[in-house]
């Protein structure tokens, strides 16, 4: 096997500076750090990113940033004084990339607009991130995660049946989703720049981005088509059976059938009730769906003579398609991530922590995986890369500017 430990990364020598917080751009620039990225994270002096106080459920660190945050270099500046903009303006020649999602229309206030930087740095490449996007009778309006999931008509298709029983995502998935759309459209801004020689905006949504995300529910509401997709718990809203049912041992299977060929293997081999296949309550996907209250009552009765793992080993031997519903214990303990060694460790503040190696691995290399930063840890060196001496550093320090 080639050792990929000393190969070059793909963003090798690109510079990033960041002026961010919560999830959305630090999940973007996070992704370009693993891909060898330098990126330079801008904190407010004293506080930070205030996703470093969330919780203190890492060793005394909070879990999202612990997440997001891995192989920055974390630079405190007053952005608002005179001499820390003079070293943001220092790092922005130098930088390949600039991200943001400051609150709306705060970076342009601040000179940070796409435009005013391009007159100075052509080859800048900007990443605005915000909730709504520019312009828009949403522009300024404020925008978190639950907010964007709610807005995007993700709450319309979670949860249970009834017309209130909506339930969000478990993780920041509208914020996740901006962050990836943010991380592909600056690898394409870089390539692009490759061929034209100057940088380009990229404008993120975060609206946009969870909206892309709900095609399928959107097209199958095309024209009004009623009923839209229903609530349908952690079930399927159109295919049965397809979600979790009950053992008799107090545990819980996960299953899912996609044709009618499933459909009959599953009555011989899972149910073993050969007949049910040939039920005309049950025999196609759309009479399934409709009669879904019996044939539940039918599972959950065959279930609950058999543990949890009796009746995945049945599944499997069907085939049909199962999945254990790992808490997130189970996801840690996870035979799969462990047998295909996922699992690596980063270094941070609090000392060593457990980190999964970045997902689409690449044999040519591998993903940088270095330490967490402590709030400002490489201001003083960074500045001092800049050219100040240190008895400007500690006037900066004085003036509340670092």
């Amino acid at each position: 096997m080639n050792d990929t430990t000393t190969k070059p990364r793909p963003l090798d020598g690109i510079t990033v500076v960041s002026l961010e917080h919560a999830i959305a751009a630090p999940f973007c620039t996070r992704q370009l750090a693993d891909l060898g990225a330098r990126v330079i994270k801008v904190e407010r002096p004293g506080a930070g990113d205030f996703a470093r106080g969330y919780d203190e459920r890492v060793d005394g660190l909070a879990s999202h940033f612990v997440w997001t945050n891995r192989s920055k270099e974390s630079l405190t500046l007053d952005v608002k004084q005179d001499a820390a903009s003079q070293v943001l303006d220092q790092l922005l020649a130098k930088a390949d990339v600039l991200v943001q999602n400051l609150a709306p229309g705060a970076a342009a206030r601040m000179g940070l607009s796409f435009e005013a930087l391009q007159e100075r740095f052509p080859r800048l490449i900007v990443c605005d991130i915000s909730g709504y996007g520019e312009g828009g009778p949403y522009e300024q309006k404020k925008a978190y995660d639950l907010l964007i999931q709610s807005e995007g008509g993700f709450l319309s298709v979670t949860g249970g049946p009834g017309e209130t029983e909506m339930a969000k995502a478990g993780c920041s998935i509208a914020d996740i989703a901006a962050g990836m759309y943010a991380y592909t459209g600056v690898l394409s801004a870089l390539m692009l720049r490759d061929k034209t020689g100057v940088g380009s905006r990229i404008d993120v949504s975060m609206l946009e981005s969870l909206v892309e995300w709900m095609g399928y529910p959107l097209y199958y509401a095309y024209k009004g088509a009623t009923p839209p997709p229903p609530r349908a718990g952690a079930a399927h809203a159109t295919i049965y059976p397809y979600g979790p049912f009950p053992t008799g041992d107090g545990g819980t299977v996960m299953l899912g059938l996609q044709n009618e060929r499933e459909w009959v293997l599953f009555c011989e081999k899972v149910l073993l009730q050969p007949e049910l296949a040939q039920d005309e309550r049950f025999s196609a996907n759309f009479k399934r769906s409709e009669n879904r209250a019996e044939l539940r009552a039918i599972i959950v009765e065959a279930f609950s003579r058999l543990s949890a793992e009796e009746v995945i080993e049945r599944l499997d031997n069907a085939p049909i398609a199962n999945a254990h519903v790992n808490d997130m214990a189970g996801v840690w303990a996870h035979p799969q991530l462990k047998a295909r060694g996922c699992w690596s460790e980063v270094d941070s503040p609090s000392g060593s922590l457990p980190a999964l190696l970045p997902p689409g691995r690449n044999t040519a290399f591998t993903p940088r995986m270095d330490p967490i930063p402590a709030l400002g840890q490489h201001t003083d060196a960074l500045l001092a890369e800049l050219g100040y001496a240190p008895g400007d550093i500690q006037r900066l320090h004085q003036q509340g500017a670092v």
